[in-house]
């Protein structure tokens, strides 16, 4: 544990995902792709579109991180 940040020693390590959360993370990535191909198909083309598809991205992954890492970056079992 690092003292001065409150962070796990392996907060900025890679995790590899067990299969339960292998099969959480398809499910969140699937519901983002739903709603991703939802904006595609609705939202006009345009600055805002592209941020609101680079926004969903980055939701994803910090889903999956949530979902591999507790509060503190340590690893779920």
């Amino acid at each position: 544990m690092n003292d001065n940040a409150g962070l796990h020693r392996t907060t900025f390590a890679a995790v590899t995902p067990s299969d339960s959360q292998k099969r959480d993370m398809e499910i969140v990535r699937e519901a983002f792709a739903t709603l991703a191909a939802a904006v595609l198909k609705t939202v006009p083309n345009g600055p805002d579109r592209t941020y609101l598809i680079r926004q969903l991205r980055e939701c994803c992954m910090w889903a999956n991180v949530a979902i591999t890492r507790h509060p503190d970056g340590s690893p779920r079992s």
